[in-house]
């Protein structure tokens, strides 16, 4: 595979260079054993195949990493997410969780869903329950814990999430940024393997989306595999170690944010803008105030650090 070299000026403007072809280092191949999903040539069509809403669609998912998924309303992110822990089966294609092929019986789908959570955009879509201690004790009661480790794990999310003095309010009188936090402690409660978050700080206020934030920082320093849906390039650049692009159903690339957010014609192809971080990068390199060959900093305190 060919890709241009580029000598002379900012890795991220691309301007005003010599360019010379040479081959493109290959990404490492991730060991099987590493991956916790694939998803292999998924088709899935909502009218029965006069239109697919993912087509051909081909990745994979590391244990333990953050992975940002990134494209236009309709791309088919949230598409694939409902694939992901079953509630839509593909049209066509195979879809592995851990290394095993994902069954659609009902008790292969109840541990699907005990391992892999999906937290909605609008968090009505998932609560149900009369109060919030009801709500996220639901999951673990129906998976037959004893109820005294259901109570305990119960008590322990609601410290987690702040929760614990809406324990016995109606879910119908919280404000959305509460909703969204009783709908990811829905899931953590279950002490899932891979947490699917779809547009998780979406409409929030500052506050709640700080505090949604906090929790996802939790799970990842647990361990566990996240996937995020967002429109916030700033944030994918910053949290994110590997990133994905979507397009009309279509897998446009998977790499490190560095690699997505430095490639102004992919960029350009998905509709996505270029992080504040890179377009001041961008500038102070051509003023000669930094030297381009200095690693993409990955928010405003890393490019902040290259003016100390």
């Amino acid at each position: 595979m060919k890709q241009t070299e580029l000598t002379g000026t900012c890795r991220v403007c691309c301007r005003d260079m010599t360019q010379k072809e040479t081959e493109a280092p290959a990404r490492p191949v991730c060991p099987e054993s590493e991956v916790i999903l694939q998803a292999d040539h998924l088709f899935f069509s909502y009218d029965q195949g006069r239109s697919c809403a993912l087509r051909d669609l081909s990745l994979k998912i590391r244990r333990g990493s953050k992975t940002a998924f990134l494209g236009a309303n309709g791309s088919g992110k949230s598409t694939f997410f409902l694939c992901c822990n079953g509630i839509h089966r593909p049209t066509s294609g195979t879809l592995s969780f851990a290394g095993k092929l994902v069954g659609y019986s009902r008790k292969e789908l109840l541990s699907l869903r005990q391992k892999v959570g999906i937290v909605f955009q609008d968090p009505d879509s998932q609560l149900f329950s009369s109060s919030v201690y009801q709500e996220i004790s639901f999951g673990v009661m129906n998976l037959g814990f004893p109820e005294e480790k259901a109570r305990q794990a119960v008590e322990r999310i609601l410290d987690g999430m702040e929760l614990t003095s809406l324990k016995s309010r109606p879910v119908h009188t919280l404000s959305g940024g509460q909703k969204k936090q009783v709908s990811i402690a829905d899931i953590l409660v279950m002490e899932p393997e891979l947490v699917i978050l779809d547009e998780p700080a979406s409409a929030l206020d500052p506050r709640h989306t700080k505090l949604v934030r906090e929790a996802v920082k939790r799970m990842t320093d647990k361990g566990i595999t996240v996937m995020m849906a967002t429109h916030n390039v700033d944030f994918a650049l910053a949290w994110a170690d590997e990133a994905v692009v979507l397009k009309d159903g279509c897998v446009l690339r998977q790499g490190t944010p560095e690699e997505i957010f430095t490639d102004r014609e992919l960029l350009s192809q998905a509709n996505l803008s270029v992080p504040a971080a890179l377009r001041l990068f961008d500038s102070l390199c051509r003023k000669g105030i930094l030297d381009p060959s200095l690693p993409i900093p990955r928010n405003l305190d890393e490019l902040e650090s290259y003016l100390a």
